[in-house]
Order: structure tokens, then C-alpha cells, then sequence
């Protein structure tokens, strides 16, 4: 007759014993979830995504490259001012190296404007910028005359097209996968964080655990 008290007593001590237990459950996993929720917005507030900025520093590399190859070519060929004149003012397709350093200014303009200012998440800007450049480049080393000039002949064109397609590679080997993935995550977080706040809309407290009262036996 006195063991039925003594559950109740150990039945009512177990229950107030899991409650701070439920309690970790309930704030940790929305905590966590709405911690990964600000970072992901922290991070888009912020701008474009680390491995984007990465991509638009390689293209700005590509353009500075290029110049500085031109630039040295200019030099070499008896002169800035004199051979500038010649290249630019009296261009010659078969011989003069300007429309290369165009070829670049036009793949930094296309793919800043696209990937950093309106933060363009398809590979269709870089696969044009990249045909251009291969379409140009193929044609020039074909009908004109940069190989009797030297070793510039092959240096500009070949860096030109290598620098190109590694941009093409990683653009669409790491910036648009990634930055996928990061969507995807956030996404996956929002929609664990919503339905924990619809199961269990506020933090339970001691209150809800309560023992009924004893009942005299018999």
C-alpha cells in the first residue's frame, strides 16, 4: 500500500529531473539554426562571397598581366611612344599586338559587370567572353604574321587564351558550385529553424511538469 506514494514521489522527481534536460533540447538546435541563418545573411550583406571576389581578383589579374606583357613589348620594340604610334594609330592586324590587350579589357568589362556588379549566378558571360577570345586568338596565330616577331609572337597569344579558359574552369568548377551549396545549406537551416519554431513555439518552463495529486488508497 505504500509503494503507490513512493512511485508518484519517484515518477514526479523524474520528471522535474528531465526538464532542464528538454529545455537544452528545445534552445540549443533553434539556436544553432539561427546562428547559421545570420552568418549566411551576414555574409550576403556583406557583399559578394569570398570565392567571387577570388574570381573577379583573377580577372583583374588577367587584364594587369596582359598590359604589363603589351607594355614590355612596346619596349622592346624600340620605344613606347614610336611603337605605340605604330600599334594603335597604324594598326595592322597581321603585325600589331594592340587588339590582345583590347581582347583583355573587353574580358575584364564583360565579366566584372557581370559577376561582380549584377552578381550573375549562369556561366553564359563567361562562355562568351571565352569563345570570343578563343575565336579571336585562333584566327590571328593563323592569318597573321606574330610569329616572325619573335618570341611576343607566341607568349601574348598563348597567355591570353590560357588565362581565359583557367577563368572558365574556375568559375564554373568552384564560384557557381559553391555558392550553390551555400544556398542550398541556408535554405535547409531556414526550413529546420521554421518548423522547430512551429513544433515548439516558446521555451517550456517548470510549470508545465506536474504531478497529480495523491489519491488515498482504498
Amino acid at each position: 500500500m505504500n509503494r503507490v506514494p513512493g512511485d508518484a514521489e519517484n515518477a514526479h522527481s523524474s520528471s522535474v529531473e528531465s526538464c532542464p534536460s528538454l529545455r537544452d533540447v528545445h534552445s540549443i538546435n533553434p539556436t544553432q539554426l539561427m546562428a547559421r541563418i545570420e552568418s549566411y545573411e551576414s555574409r550576403e550583406k556583406k557583399g559578394i562571397s569570398d570565392v567571387r571576389r577570388t574570381f573577379c581578383l583573377f580577372v583583374t589579374f588577367d587584364l594587369l598581366f596582359i598590359t604589363l606583357l603589351w607594355i614590355i613589348e612596346l619596349n622592346v620594340k624600340g620605344g613606347i611612344e614610336t611603337t605605340l604610334e605604330k600599334e594603335v594609330l597604324q594598326y595592322d592586324y597581321s603585325s600589331s599586338y594592340f587588339d590582345i590587350f583590347l581582347l583583355a579589357v573587353f574580358r575584364f568589362k564583360v565579366l566584372i559587370l557581370a559577376y561582380a556588379m549584377c552578381r550573375l549566378r549562369h556561366w553564359w558571360a563567361i562562355a562568351f567572353t571565352t569563345a570570343v577570345t578563343s575565336a579571336f586568338l585562333l584566327a590571328k596565330v593563323i592569318i597573321s604574321q606574330l610569329f616572325s616577331q619573335g618570341a611576343f609572337g607566341y607568349v601574348l597569344p598563348i597567355i591570353s587564351f590560357i588565362l581565359a579558359w583557367i577563368e572558365t574552369w574556375f568559375l564554373d568548377f568552384k564560384v557557381l558550385p559553391q555558392e550553390a551549396e551555400e544556398e542550398n545549406r541556408f535554405l535547409i537551416a531556414q526550413d529546420a529553424s521554421e518548423r522547430a519554431a512551429l513544433l515548439h513555439p516558446g521555451v517550456l518552463s517548470d510549470g508545465q511538469f506536474y504531478s497529480p495529486p495523491e489519491s488515498v488508497a482504498g
